[in-house]
């Protein structure tokens, strides 16, 4: 940790490291969502007469989900969708994800309410930032987190112009922390989302719940990669031990 740390200051010429807020990606980090997430992807795209591969919705997670259509579109049709089509085929998508939802819920993931709390007892803010724009997810945070989130610190699809890989998100996410970049921690999954943190200059920990090699999100300049939800709730605590308080 410390030399990570240490690499990252040097980069971005910053002074000091003294985080006060953590922003949290949705989808395969507070919600074990990504398998549905692929299953709905793929469904409704061959519904339009696009391939979008399973391992697909891993590679685009994060971007909005209109911009996600354009891309497909762009690259296999060799055209430029509307906005009213593009989101035509995402309100079919969403369709489908709410029914693969109720068919098979998406869990909490393992060890972050752990994390959260142990955040909580450190004096730190709490922000969801995600690309996401499915009620069936965004509904349930704050009930499933009830204490932890709030709403005015979520940061959804429907509060920015540019998505993932876009660094807008996080930044939206740091204005409404009241925090600078060295003050913030993000906690992502995804390539396109590290890139966005990394764009943002935001200390950026990659957990790898995904079928992806941990190469591609160390390529995209995420300070740490860790296996798992749970890794990284211990090692939190570890170095920042709840008798720490935030200035």
């Amino acid at each position: 940790m410390n030399k990570a740390i240490k690499l990252y200051l040097e980069k971005h010429g910053f002074e000091r490291f003294c985080p006060k807020a953590v922003l949290f990606d949705m989808d395969g980090v507070i919600y074990d969502s990504m398998p549905n997430h692929s299953t709905s992807w793929h469904d409704s795209m061959a519904d339009f007469g696009l391939d979008m591969p399973y391992e697909g919705a891993y590679q685009y997670e994060g971007m909005r989900g209109v911009e996600t259509i354009k891309t497909l579109a762009r690259i296999q049709w060799n055209k430029e969708l509307t906005d009213e089509e593009a989101s035509t085929m995402y309100a079919h998508k969403a369709e489908l994800f709410a029914k693969q939802c109720q068919q098979t819920p998406a869990h909490i993931m393992p060890g972050i309410k752990t994390l959260m709390q142990y955040i909580k007892e450190n004096g730190w803010k709490i922000c969801v930032v995600t690309g996401s724009a499915q009620h069936a997810l965004l509904d349930k945070l704050l009930i499933d987190f009830e204490g932890l989130l709030r709403k005015e610190l979520i940061v959804t699809a429907f509060d920015v112009k540019h998505g993932k890989p876009n660094p807008e998100p996080y930044l939206k996410g740091m204005q409404k922390c009241s925090v600078e970049p060295w003050e913030t921690m993000v906690v992502e999954n995804a390539p396109l989302g590290v890139r966005a943190a990394v764009a943002a200059r935001c200390f950026t920990i990659a957990v790898n719940t995904g079928p992806l090699p941990d190469e591609i999100l160390q390529k995209e300049g995420a300070n740490l990669v860790l296996p798992r939800m749970t890794a990284l709730a211990e090692a939190y605590h570890q170095w920042y031990p709840s008798a720490y308080r935030a200035e």
